[in-house]
């Protein structure tokens, strides 16, 4: 099965992108792009969101390689670690964008 990494590769691919736009794009540098595609690394939910988001795609795709709720624990996993940095406005956003796609 594939992982995060190689399904972000098969995207970039797809699309056109080198590894040096794409790591622009999305705000990371480009050796980080390269641990996240080589699975050595995990990005922070901010980052997965940024990629879904570059690639037309979604988080659940990335992550799991479906689109449906089973990854909801690997996704709330994610989005735990990372808010500990987010304020308390972009949580409640966050908040709101998870009860809508949860609704669907």
């Amino acid at each position: 099965m594939k992982g995060f990494g190689e399904r972000v590769l098969l995207l970039l691919e797809e699309i056109g992108y080198t590894q040096r736009e794409f790591a622009t794009m999305i705000g990371v540098s480009e050796a980080a792009l390269s641990r996240y595609l080589r699975d050595e690394r995990e990005p922070k939910m901010e980052v997965i969101a940024n990629i879904a988001t570059a690639l037309n795609t979604t988080t659940d795709y990335l992550l799991t390689g479906k689109d449906d709720k089973q990854s909801f624990e690997e996704t709330y996993r994610l989005v735990a670690r990372g808010t500990s940095t987010m304020t308390d406005d972009e949580k409640t956003e966050l908040i709101k964008v998870l009860l809508n796609n949860g609704k669907q």
